[in-house]
């Protein structure tokens, strides 16, 4: 009964508020016309409606519950000199606005929008450019960031900022964003319970998704295309990365997904596509890897030690120059029911399983991880030679790292 009480009350108060609410209008011409005058003569739910135009400000506090409307996205012009707009209460809605020129500093992380210690957000249908930081959340909670675009012009990473970035937040959903041309496209740090879906994070200098100390999240149908260095996820736990597409990172240092101190996760129905590694595996145990493809990669896998208690089933493994490169004797991860575009085997009681194993570790893999010059051999027949050698009769890789039931036919989920 206490309960129904309160619930009875809360929508009370709620309905009384948005009878009261008011609109006021900020346009050049209008009585009011600059968004801080706005958002100080507002009160509490009001809407601020902000009509096509230019306004030259920067440093605008939003410290009460508002929704703040644009009309065919005005511009809000920072001028270089710093924040644009701060968000330090609860219940704030910012849509349809068009920011530009945030200030650049080697001491302060300027944002075009931050959300401080607040919660019941939403930033939506916004368009950032010439910006340092984009979107960024601190120690915030239960709030949306939605179908925005962020356009940056960062081209080294000491003198940029990130797309959108979360620091101590929880409950955030981030979804249908467009970001590049900055640092990282999407950053987390020590944030939990965050969803990340349908976004696409492209053409960044450093990652188009990089998250550390972050547990318990879900990544979702994004796209990572094209970033200087991948996709970097590291100490973490508990984390679901589904119908990602990971795509063209290429470079010394790149990787489709680089997973580093990564515990009971699950990577399932990615596409692993043209990039110098499709994944890169340290000090991570426990994950399991189904469903995923692996497409004209460098290395489709590379595991670089203390990685356990792993499994790896349900994959496509097609037209990689390595398929696998492991640099261990010690093998406790399993490899079954995957398809390998370079298995050669048979199926002589045509259960669409191979009747011999397939191990999926080349010598001449190892020797590149020995001697990367070596890699100028890839194709010639004396490696073709030493990697059959290695497959008759293993030294260098682990005896029971193998595919003991390898698919005759590529894996439809």
């Amino acid at each position: 009964m206490r309960l129904v009480k309160q619930l009875v009350l809360t929508y009370v108060l709620f309905f009384a508020v948005a009878i009261r609410a008011n609109t006021i209008t900020v346009c050049p011409t209008c009585p009011i016309s600059s968004v801080q005058e706005g958002v100080k003569a507002a009160a509490d739910f009001d809407t601020l409606r902000i009509k096509k135009g230019t306004y030259k400000e920067f440093n605008i506090v939003v410290d009460k519950p508002l929704v703040i409307i644009g009309e065919n996205y005005p511009v809000i012009d920072g001028e270089d000199q710093g924040e644009i707009i701060t968000i330090v209460s609860d219940n704030v809605t910012i849509d349809g606005l068009f920011i530009i020129n945030v200030g650049t500093s080697y001491t302060a992380d300027y944002a075009a929008i931050r959300v401080v210690k607040s919660q019941h957000f939403l930033i939506q249908n916004v368009v950032l450019e010439k910006l340092f930081f984009g979107i960024y959340l601190e120690k915030s909670k239960n709030g949306k960031v939605y179908h925005n675009k962020i356009i940056g012009d960062a081209v080294e990473e000491f003198n940029s900022g990130n797309g959108i970035q979360l620091w101590y937040c929880q409950n955030i959903e981030v979804t249908q964003n467009i970001v590049q041309h900055v640092r990282d496209g999407i950053y987390l740090e020590f944030s939990d319970n965050i969803t990340i879906e349908n976004n696409t994070s492209t053409n960044n200098v450093r990652y188009g998704l990089h998250f550390m100390f972050s547990n318990d999240d879900v990544y979702t149908n994004n796209v990572f295309e094209n970033n200087g260095a991948g996709v970097a996820v590291m100490f973490s736990k508990k984390i679901k990365m589904h119908n990602n597409i990971f795509k063209k990172n290429w470079g010394t240092a790149s990787f489709g997904l680089l997973l580093k101190e990564i515990n009971d996760a699950e990577i399932f129905g990615n596409t692993f596509e043209e990039n110098t590694i499709g994944i890169n595996i340290e000090g991570s145990n426990r994950v399991e890897y189904k469903g995923n493809d692996f497409l004209n990669n460098g290395w489709a896998v590379k595991v670089r030690g203390a990685c356990y208690t792993n499994v790896f089933k349900n994959n496509n493994f097609m037209y990689n120059s390595f398929d696998l490169s492991y640099n261990s004797k010690l093998n406790d991860n399993v490899f079954e029911y995957n398809y390998w575009s370079s298995y050669t085997g048979y199926d002589l009681d045509k259960n669409g399983i191979g009747d011999v194993p397939y191990r999926p570790v080349k010598l001449f893999s190892y020797i590149v991880n020995r001697t990367p010059e070596t890699i100028v051999l890839l194709r010639s027949l004396f490696m073709d030679i030493i990697d059959f050698s290695e497959k008759v009769s293993p030294v260098f890789t682990p005896d029971n790292l193998m595919d003991v039931r390898p698919l005759m036919k590529k894996w439809n989920d």
